[in-house]
Formats: C-alpha cells, sequence, structure tokens
C-alpha cells in the first residue's frame, strides 16, 4: 500500500518539476490556444491514468489493497473519473475569484503562472490534510454526512447569491494577514515575493495574491471535500482525482479567463452540481444514487451550462448584427 502512495507522489511530482522546469521555465502569459492545449495535455494525463486505477482495483498492482467499497476495477474507474470531473468543475468558480484577486492587485498576466503554480502546489498539500481529516471523519460520525451535505447546501445557495465584483479584497482577511508580519510594497519587482528594502525584509503584492489564492482554495476546498467524499471515501481515488483536477488549473484558469464571458451561464451549472451533490449526501442513508448516473448528472449539467453560454452569446451577436447600420 505505502508502495503505491509513494509511486503516485513521485510521479505526481515529476510532473509538477517538468511543469515548472522544463515546459514553463521563464514567466509567461499563456495565450488561449496554448492554455487549451495545455488544458487538452493535463485532462489526457488525468485520464490516462485511469488504466492505473483499473490495474490497482482489479488486479491488485504492487499488493495494492483497495477500500471495501470498491468492488472492482470498473466501479473503482467510474469513481475516480467522476470525482476529477467534479473537482474539475468546482475549480471554475475558484478560478473567476483568483481572476478578480489578480486583477485588484493589478497582477501582469506575465506573473500569474508563477502565483498559480505555487499556489496549487500548496493546495495539493492541504487538500491532503482536509480529505485525511473528511474520511476520518466520516468513519467516526456517520451523521457528518448531513453537516456535509447541508454545508453544499449552503454552498450553492450562496454561489447563486454572491456578486464577486463587490469584493474587497485590500481589506480581505488574507491581506491583513500578511501585513500584520511584513510590510508589503506598493510595486512588483519582477517575479519575487520578497524583497529587501533599507535591510528590511518586505513582501511583494505577488506574495498577497499567493496568500489569498491559498486561502481562497481553502475556502472552495470546504465545498468540493464533502462533495467528493459523497462520491467515494476511499482515499487513494479521492486525493489522486483531486491531484489531477489540480494540476491542470493553470492552464484552465488562462483558458476560462480568456474565454470568461462565453460561459455565463456555467456558474447556474454548478450551483445544480453543488446542490445536487449536497441532496445525495443527505440522502446516504435512505437512498444510494448509481456512480453512473452521479457521473451523467454531472457531465450533462456541465455540458447544458456551455451550450447555454454560447447560444446566448451567438444570439446577441446575431442581434447585434441585426441592429447595425445596413
Amino acid at each position: 500500500m505505502e508502495l503505491v502512495w509513494g509511486a503516485f507522489l513521485a510521479f505526481f511530482l515529476t510532473l509538477l518539476f517538468l511543469d515548472l522546469s522544463v515546459l514553463h521555465r521563464e514567466s509567461a502569459e499563456l495565450s488561449v490556444r496554448q492554455a487549451l492545449f495545455w488544458t487538452g495535455v493535463w485532462v489526457s494525463v488525468a485520464m490516462s491514468f485511469t488504466a492505473v486505477i483499473y490495474g490497482l482495483y482489479e488486479h491488485r498492482w504492487l499488493g495494492f489493497v483497495p477500500a471495501a467499497e470498491v468492488a472492482s476495477g470498473h466501479d473503482a474507474v467510474i469513481l475516480y473519473v467522476t470525482g476529477y470531473l467534479l473537482e474539475w468543475s468546482l475549480s471554475v468558480d475558484n478560478i473567476f475569484v483568483i481572476a478578480l484577486i489578480f486583477a485588484y492587485l493589478r497582477i501582469p498576466p506575465l506573473y500569474q503562472y508563477r502565483v498559480l503554480f505555487w499556489g496549487i502546489v500548496g493546495a495539493i498539500v492541504l487538500r491532503g490534510l482536509m480529505i485525511i481529516a473528511g474520511a476520518a471523519l466520516l468513519r467516526q460520525f456517520d451523521w457528518m454526512f448531513y453537516v456535509f451535505g447541508a454545508i453544499l447546501l449552503l454552498s450553492a445557495l450562496r454561489m447563486l447569491r454572491d456578486d464577486d465584483e463587490d469584493r474587497d479584497f485590500g481589506t480581505s482577511f488574507p491581506a491583513r494577514l500578511v501585513r500584520r508580519f511584513v510590510p508589503v510594497t506598493e510595486e512588483l519587482d519582477r517575479a519575487r515575493f520578497f524583497v529587501r528594502r533599507d535591510g528590511r525584509l518586505h513582501a511583494t503584492p505577488l506574495f498577497v495574491a499567493l496568500v489569498m489564492v491559498e486561502l481562497t482554495d481553502v475556502v472552495f476546498a470546504v465545498d468540493s471535500i464533502p462533495a467528493i467524499l459523497a462520491v467515494t471515501r476511499d482515499p487513494f481515488i479521492v486525493f489522486t482525482s483531486n491531484a489531477f483536477a489540480i494540476l491542470g488549473l493553470r492552464s484552465l484558469y488562462f483558458a476560462v479567463a480568456g474565454l470568461m464571458a462565453m460561459f455565463r451561464y456555467l456558474k447556474y451549472s454548478l450551483v445544480l452540481i453543488l446542490a445536487f451533490v449536497g441532496v445525495k449526501m443527505l440522502l446516504v442513508n435512505f437512498y444510494h444514487v448509481p456512480n453512473l448516473v452521479s457521473l451523467g448528472i454531472i457531465v450533462g449539467t456541465l455540458a447544458g451550462g456551455v451550450v447555454a453560454s454560447l447560444w446566448a452569446t451567438r444570439r446577441e451577436e446575431a442581434a447585434g448584427r441585426a441592429s447595425g447600420p445596413r
């Protein structure tokens, strides 16, 4: 069991190192085309890992012992893909908030990639700890399903009512937290998180952005961790699906940020997904929603939001052309 976890962590850290040190050695702004390409690469890597999931759970590769709730390799693959899509979809709302953070702090796109990389490294560590804690709570206290279900329903309501543009990130807790411990410069110094001024260490707005991104991810993990635990409590499936979804978050950020206006209704898809998973957790002791049904609902809801957004955009463009000068 330890061998499998060690092998996965080594493989995953290699991918992170490859992404930072080889593929994106220098800070650079990704175009939408490049971001979509790399998003496709990381999705392909995550989907290729289903072969490993199948081998581990069906053929017990490397002496792996799966959780009792996972009956076969086929079931494990369905749970993994469902968890991956769930985390991936819920990350979209996180992306909108990150975009607002960068805009407020005036972080140029050239340096956003560096903040996102280290933000993702920290997110993986924090998610791992939260997954362990959440799974332990569910094992010890069955009533925690109802707590997590209520959290998801409240999160869906909050997402529906929130207006991100009204948030003042400059007076937010992360920004005040950084200023409590170290002075912050007014301007950036290339891609540095810290600089020395008059012999004293100062944080740059880039570091403030990093802290805000990290704590924002913790807030969103309060939604996503209960959601994935509603799908399965198998720690390996939960962690690997989360890790791969987070790995592609940087490329997904630049893709979504560039196409943000096109997907205006995606937010409502996320609200429906959170509400569905919340209800699923509340009904866990009364009715079990089949895994394939859950996967189909998540994929269908996401596709519906994308299609509705594209349709509305094209309709407005057509109306604009029709009302224009002839």
